[in-house]
């Protein structure tokens, strides 16, 4: 094998080298040398093609590499990440877009861009948005409602109703702790909050506190149970409270989605029946296939990172982003590097990437029971393997309708996976695969009327993902009013708006975004 990719690549080099003497070198697809620049210098171009021979060939390399399977994983997701950081698009001394912008400002983009560098080294991260344009209350997080509950976890918000009207039952929302709930409430127009409330529903979120070193309460020592007790069901129970209903609908994104089934899960094992319906947005349950994330799931890292912080101690939103980071250097890494510094441009303003860069800190316990028992065992899935609140989780348990979303290009929640993972729940579910991914599937709002989704009304979820897909019928658009459609079925009868938002017992604390989703950490 190794001799056969040797011969293919001394024939791609001939070809290219009797095309580079005749003057007639391909143009590259490749975005990274799209400029006019790379095209009309020949060393430059020819060096480009060198590289991306090259890098292919390593690549190539790696597939045919006689290793287990799970060590070629590794070995690809290595050499991929020296690949692109080698590109000759990142050097200033090879890039001739670089070079030729230097000479016509007359050293000012070298200028801009050192100091956009040293601006990064203090920040301790790439700028990938002008974040000047962007505060937190201001225009992004501004749906309008009340902070009615505060614990050491989260804050509970209730938005204002936009309808004279609205469905009975409400629904509660859970995003990731991983990362800040305003993903869903980005800037007007660009709002998944504000679209449901506009659809007559009443809806609560949880707005994760974020950690600092400096905190003195213990929350360090936070631990996965502690959440799914005092976050996930305690929002529960505070909305059914609220709203005077014995059930609510309840809806999990990311993260959020895997602990609102741990949850439902504990309180089906405890024989109590809380919800009417669950939503889950690109969710795993099932850690079959964790896509590139799955090169970080082996004993060796799990057991670092349980002596590190699992007794208590802060896995820090920096480190969570720049991993995420890099499973697309080339987009979220060197893109910047290329602009920022060697062109010393500023980004342009872009609001999911300023919510990308406003991470999270987690409590160490929370993160190395999550890692162990779902990435690197993959226990979740197994009926009564895991105990979580002194209860056995048996997701099988889950049996109220479900709404599965997942996103056809998410390298995070491959679809596959959140197709398999619906599987694990009993009750009716309404599958349905958005275009993108694993942010923009989900964040795709109807008055852009953007990309599309697929929805298969001959099959449920009981048949192969692939014979699914393959008879599925595509939808252009946004699948959110899809959402609301299923969503308002769950959801009982309309009533008069409620004029007050909390309760007696659950006061109104303060407006919303509230307190914890602007503390940043460092």
């Amino acid at each position: 094998m190794l001799g056969q990719l040797q011969a293919q690549f001394m024939e791609n080099w001939k070809a290219l080298s009797e095309s580079a003497a005749n003057g007639a070198m391909p143009q590259i697809k490749d975005r990274r040398f799209k400029s006019d620049a790379w095209k009309e210098s020949p060393a430059h171009l020819m060096m480009a093609h060198m590289y991306l021979l090259s890098s292919d060939a390593m690549k190539q390399m790696v597939k045919a590499a006689a290793v287990p399977e799970e060590v070629k994983e590794q070995l690809g997701f290595s050499v991929s990440q020296w690949v692109d950081a080698m590109s000759p698009a990142n050097f200033l001394a090879t890039n001739p877009e670089a070079q030729k912008l230097l000479l016509e400002t007359g050293g000012q983009s070298l200028h801009s861009g050192i100091q956009n560098f040293m601006n990064d080294l203090a920040k301790g991260r790439i700028t990938q948005t002008d974040e000047s344009k962007f505060a937190v209350g201001e225009n992004l997080a501004i749906t309008p409602g009340s902070i009615v509950y505060r614990n050491e976890y989260f804050e509970l918000i209730q938005y204002k109703p936009q309808t004279q009207q609205v469905y009975q039952r409400p629904l509660l929302m859970v995003p990731p702790c991983i990362n800040k709930y305003y993903i869903l409430d980005l800037q007007p127009g660009n709002s998944l909050i504000e679209y449901i409330v506009s659809q007559g529903f009443t809806v609560f979120v949880t707005s994760w506190r974020n950690p600092l070193p400096e905190d003195t309460d213990g929350i360090e020592k936070a631990t996965w149970d502690d959440y799914v007790e005092d976050g996930v069901l305690n929002a529960i129970d505070l909305v059914r409270e609220i709203s005077g209903q014995p059930k609510i609908n309840v809806l999990g994104f990311c993260v959020g989605g895997t602990m609102l089934s741990t949850a439902l899960a504990v309180a089906a094992s405890r024989r109590q029946s809380r919800v009417a319906s669950l939503t889950l947005l690109a969710t795993m349950l099932d850690f079959c296939d964790t896509g590139t994330l799955g090169v970080f799931a082996n004993e060796s890292h799990a057991k670092i990172r349980e002596s590190q912080i699992g007794q208590g101690g802060l896995m820090t939103g920096r480190e969570l982003s720049t991993t995420f980071s890099f499973l697309r250097p080339n987009e979220l890494v060197w893109n910047y590097v290329v602009s920022n510094y060697l062109k010393g441009e500023t980004p342009m303003p872009f609001d999911l990437l300023y919510w990308n860069s406003d991470s999270t800190n987690l409590p160490g316990p929370f993160f190395s029971w999550y890692f162990r028992h779902t990435y690197l065992e993959n226990r979740l899935r197994e009926p009564k393997a895991l105990t979580v609140c002194g209860q056995p989780v048996d997701l099988g348990k889950i049996k109220v309708p479900a709404f599965v979303q997942a996103s056809k290009e998410d390298h995070i929640v491959p679809w596959k996976t959140a197709y398999v993972s619906s599987q694990l729940l009993t009750g009716d579910v309404r599958f349905v695969l958005g275009a993108s991914g694993h942010i923009a599937g989900v964040i795709n709002p109807v008055s852009k009327n953007r990309r599309s989704y697929w929805t298969n009304d001959a099959h449920d979820n009981s048949v192969e993902p692939d014979q699914w897909f393959d008879s599925a019928s595509e939808h252009p658009g946004s699948w959110w009013p899809e959402y609301a459609k299923w969503l308002a079925e769950q959801s009982g009868k309309l009533v008069p708006a409620p004029v007050e938002q909390g309760s007696e017992s659950s006061p109104v604390l303060e407006p919303a975004p509230g307190s914890y989703v602007k503390v940043r950490a460092v």
